[in-house]
């Protein structure tokens, strides 16, 4: 059925109206002269603007703290401890799941450790992921699940998990969780955010973030009924048969949360030189190059795109020095037409820029990092020193170097909001490290598109494009909603031209 949506304010300019059918825009102008529709919303002079798309999401992780444990909020480590024993009296007797909790700012100085857990959940198995989720603090029952977890890398006897050993307790905690409990979150977050008026989600799924059967069943979810669509992404080398599920589920790309290091709050992002607050460590490079040639050579001949979770700047280099191969090797044109992504790219050189801009690599960002950690006293100056930090997250060097942005949120580390992102890249805390409003606006909205390989040539508001749609509860233009930094409320979200809420 064909849907007009009458009487809009389209950018700034009001009275406008667009017709959708066969789940694409196919006019756009005056509401005066609006052809016939099957079906007319009205929208009283509401804000109407292409949907959001959220770049950088675990869909899974993030309904599990929607629905379970969230700790963000904790200010200490009794505080997060009294959040635990609240959720061990409400909940069963399966594994107590939670996320968020942020050390740095905590009068204890110093995380969670299992002693704090054991004190509390006994017997139980838990697993608190490091608001980073790159570390995590688990019970000793947890601990007794896992062969061999004392032996690997970034083992701690406190309960305090990093690298590997973190990896095998994830897989061991999230592979706990039953279907019933899997799909109940994975719905949960795809109604919070139709609610937020995000109309896509790139899924960046992986062996060590999630499963297979976690992102084929999310899949089939977001297909089986009308709400956001999943874009998945799957994270792992194609030595490793990486490509193989992107085929199989023709996924939008073979990357994701293919992690080259870690995070800087854990101390695990690759740095080219040693952390300012723990200089016996540089953080930690997780593949050899040679594997890392050979991804974006498959990705490349295949036309797959390819991505990587890269934060620390040795990280950044290692995986452009292996596209710089491939390029050599495969000419220019073709790696250009792959788009490879980097994922939460935060510390970028001159030399990083000319060649993204050169290969046509898309910056997936998270603007909530920055908020959240960046400036001259925030974490990011405690594990960089001050004057490191501050270069970090340099949103408007990569715009003005013709670097594709994608804005996200890698929810559930920050929570989604779309337009608290919007906002957070444009007020970085770095002063002129911002983007200019409407840049930011279409990071988030025709960026994740671009992203995805999936844009429209005239962009998402133009005749062709999908209808992906949200009306919002203001009668203010967007260059107003933008300069007041509101949160306009989702009326209507449309995906695809069909009408959700």
């Amino acid at each position: 059925m064909s849907l007009l949506v009458t009487d809009v304010t389209v950018g700034d300019r009001p009275g406008r109206a667009v017709h959708v059918d066969g789940g694409r825009i196919t006019w756009l102008g005056a509401a005066a002269d609006a052809p016939a529709a099957g079906r007319v919303v009205a929208g009283e002079g509401a804000l109407l603007t292409p949907a959001f798309v959220d770049a950088h999401v675990h869909a899974t992780a993030t309904g599990l703290a929607l629905t379970g444990l969230d700790l963000h909020s904790s200010m200490s480590v009794a505080d997060a401890v009294t959040a635990v024993r609240a959720a061990v009296a409400r909940s069963g007797n399966g594994i107590l799941l939670g996320t968020g909790w942020d050390e740095t700012g905590w009068p204890e100085q110093r995380g969670l450790t299992r002693q704090d857990l054991d004190a509390v959940v006994g017997d139980r198995p838990a697993y608190l992921a490091r608001v980073d989720v790159h570390s995590a603090t688990v019970s000793t029952a947890l601990l007794d699940r896992i062969p061999g977890i004392a032996d690997l890398p970034g083992f701690s006897p406190d309960g305090r998990l990093r690298l590997d050993a973190h990896h095998a307790a994830r897989q061991a905690a999230y592979g706990a969780v039953d279907g019933v409990q899997r799909r109940a979150a994975q719905r949960a977050t795809l109604d919070a955010a139709a609610a937020l008026g995000i109309g896509s989600l790139h899924e960046m799924a992986g062996p060590e973030v999630s499963s297979a059967d976690d992102l084929r069943e999310l899949l089939a979810l977001a297909a089986a009924s009308p709400g956001p669509r999943v874009l998945g992404y799957w994270g792992e080398l194609s030595e490793r048969g990486g490509l193989d599920l992107v085929r199989e589920l023709g996924l939008a790309g073979a990357g994701g949360d293919l992690f080259c290091d870690g995070a800087l709050g854990s101390h695990t992002a690759a740095l080219g030189s040693p952390y300012s607050d723990r200089p016996e460590t540089a953080g930690h490079l997780r593949f050899d190059p040679a594997s890392l040639v050979e991804h974006v050579r498959a990705c490349t001949v295949a036309g797959v795109q390819a991505g990587f979770h890269c934060i620390g700047d040795a990280a950044v280099e290692q995986v452009l020095d292996a596209v710089s191969v491939v390029v050599e090797e495969l000419g220019v044109a073709a790696v250009r037409a792959c788009r490879h992504r980097l994922e939460h790219l935060e510390m970028v050189s001159d030399r990083v820029l000319e060649r993204m801009r050169a290969w046509d690599v898309v910056a997936s960002v998270q603007p909530a990092f920055d908020a959240a950690w960046g400036g001259d006293s925030g974490m990011y100056a405690e594990r960089l020193g001050v004057e490191r930090a501050l270069t970090c997250n340099p949103f408007a060097d990569l715009a003005d170097a013709d670097v594709v942005l994608a804005l996200g949120s890698d929810a559930p580390v920050t929570p989604l909001d779309p337009w608290g992102g919007v906002h957070a890249a444009v007020d970085h805390r770095t002063p002129g490290s911002g983007l200019r409003p409407f840049d930011a606006f279409d990071a988030a909205t025709h960026g994740g598109w671009y992203a995805a390989r999936a844009e429209h040539p005239a962009g998402p508001l133009a005749v062709g494009a999908p209808a992906d749609l949200a009306l919002w509860a203001t009668a203010e233009g967007l260059s107003r909603v933008l300069a007041d930094r509101a949160r306009p409320e989702c009326r209507l979200l449309l995906v695809e031209g069909v009408p959700l809420g």
